[in-house]
Formats: structure tokens, C-alpha cells, sequence
């Protein structure tokens, strides 16, 4: 069977969340393998993987880092592990069931089924939602959302949105030294750098749920690379041959010119 599907799970300090999650994703049998990426955490949560290994085998991968380097560094790594094992479609995910795992399939049905290169899990189109957050944090999501789409004009609703599907000839095409964010602004740089390369985006709605277990990873400095990092993708963007710098080589695919589309009521 070809190694068609890859769900990477970047990790830090989820030893409670990781059982579970894995034990959704597993449950689907729908021949998803995972490759968790944990940042040395000090709770164990690379342990609880290594231990779980044993229960599915040829199924859940553990790359294991030095310290906690950031999650857009982790995605990357995790793009070149799949990359190298020649997965077709690569998903990013969290650990903490903010993604429902049921929703991995809507967004492989998009991809797969209906042609789009990239497909984001979206909070902010029709039928999407979010549940349990605060007024502040609605505030602030929505907000940089819309900051985002009036500083870089790229048509994606849910910008800073961290559950995606990948075709890996996006993947493949995307010079990741060229990538530098490791917070939010790293979500807004790969799906920007996707959409000015060309590729078809989708935005696919889902109900984001925040953590019930665990502590939320953010913070101000993330926040603030969030601001001045939109602003740092657009000016570079404008000077020299952004495509050309953007691209690890000439691409597979033909050309075209940026699209986007919004998918409503996708079923596996």
C-alpha cells in the first residue's frame, strides 16, 4: 500500500493529550500514519510515544528535538520527513483535540476528490465555529485575521489556521530556508508563499474547540511576531523575484495564477 496520507503533531508537554489523540486518529482506520515531533518535553510525552509504538506499528513515527526550537521549525522538519518518504498528502495538526480528528477526512476529500492543492480547516467561513474561548481571544483571532488579509491581500479567512491538508507538490516546490517564522507567522507564510507559487486553496469549516487538558502555548512574543511578521512577509514579497526565491526548484506543476476557494459541506 502507498504511503499516501501523514498527520504530523508537533509536541510539547502533552503527555495527557497524545494517548488520546493518537487513539482517535487510529480509530478512524482509514490508514492515516502520524509522526509526532516533540520538543524534548519535560513531562515525558516523547516516552508515551515511544511506549505506544508498540501498539502501532508501521503506523506512528517520533522525531525527537534537542529543545523546544518553535513550531514552525518542527512543521518543517516534519515536511522534509514526509517529503523523503514520499507521503502524497500531509496534514498539520495539534495535539490537544482543538482539531477534531473526524475532520482529517474532509480535508483529504478536498484535496484528493475536489483537485485543491492545499486545504485549511477554517473557523471563520460558513459553518465554522469556535467553542470555549474567552471574548479577548475572539477578539484578537478575528482581528489578526482580518489585519492579514488587509496587509497581504491573500483570500484566505482563517490565515493563522493550524490544521491543513498538503499536497506534497507543494511541499516539494516551497524553499523552506526561505521560511522564517516559527509562531502564527509561520501559518501565514506557508499558506501566502502556496498561494503566490500558484497553488489551489481551499478553506473547509470545522469547529475549533480549545484545549480541555494541558496549558495553551501562547504568548506575547508569538502575538508580536504575529503583527510585525505579516508586515515582514508582504515587503518581501514586493522586492526582488519572490517566486523565483520561494521555489526549491523549477515546479512539477503547471502554473497558475493564485485561486481560492471556500468548501462547504465536504464529506469523507
Amino acid at each position: 500500500m502507498p504511503l499516501e496520507k501523514l498527520v504530523i503533531i508537533p509536541t510539547y508537554n502533552e503527555i495527557e493529550n497524545i494517548p488520546l489523540i493518537l487513539k482517535a486518529i487510529f480509530s478512524l482506520q482509514l490508514n492515516y500514519h502520524v509522526l509526532v515531533i516533540d520538543d524534548n518535553s519535560p513531562d515525558g510525552t516523547a516516552a508515551k510515544v515511544e511506549e505506544l509504538q508498540f501498539f502501532y506499528p508501521n503506523q506512528l513515527f517520533i522525531l525527537k528535538r534537542s529543545g523546544k526550537l518553535g513550531l514552525g521549525t518542527a512543521y518543517i522538519e516534519g515536511f522534509k520527513w514526509a517529503i523523503k518518504n514520499r507521503y502524497d498528502f500531509i496534514f498539520e495538526m495539534d495535539a490537544d483535540f482543538s482539531h477534531n480528528p473526524v475532520d482529517l477526512e474532509r480535508l483529504y476529500s478536498a484535496c484528493k476528490k475536489d483537485g485543491f492543492d492545499v486545504a485549511v480547516g477554517s473557523r471563520y467561513v460558513p459553518g465554522g465555529k469556535i467553542e470555549n474561548w474567552p471574548l479577548d481571544r475572539h477578539i484578537y483571532s478575528k482581528g489578526g485575521a482580518l489585519y492579514t488579509r488587509m496587509i497581504t491581500f491573500m483570500p484566505v479567512k482563517d490565515p493563522t489556521a493550524g490544521f491543513v491538508c498538503y499536497r506534497r507538490k507543494v511541499l516539494e516546490t516551497i524553499n523552506f530556508d526561505e521560511i522564517k517564522f516559527v509562531g502564527y507567522a509561520f501559518q501565514i507564510e506557508m499558506k501566502f508563499a502556496a498561494w503566490k507559487l500558484g497553488f489551489k486553496i481551499t478553506e473547509v469549516p470545522i469547529v475549533f474547540i480549545d484545549r480541555k487538558i494541558g496549558v495553551s502555548k501562547m504568548s506575547g512574543k508569538i502575538l508580536k511576531e504575529g503583527v510585525f511578521g505579516v508586515l515582514s512577509i508582504q515587503v518581501k514579497s514586493m522586492f526582488g523575484n519572490y517566486r523565483k526565491r520561494m521555489r526549491t526548484r523549477p515546479p512539477t506543476h503547471n502554473y497558475i495564477q493564485p485561486a481560492f476557494t471556500e468548501t462547504d459541506n465536504l464529506t469523507s
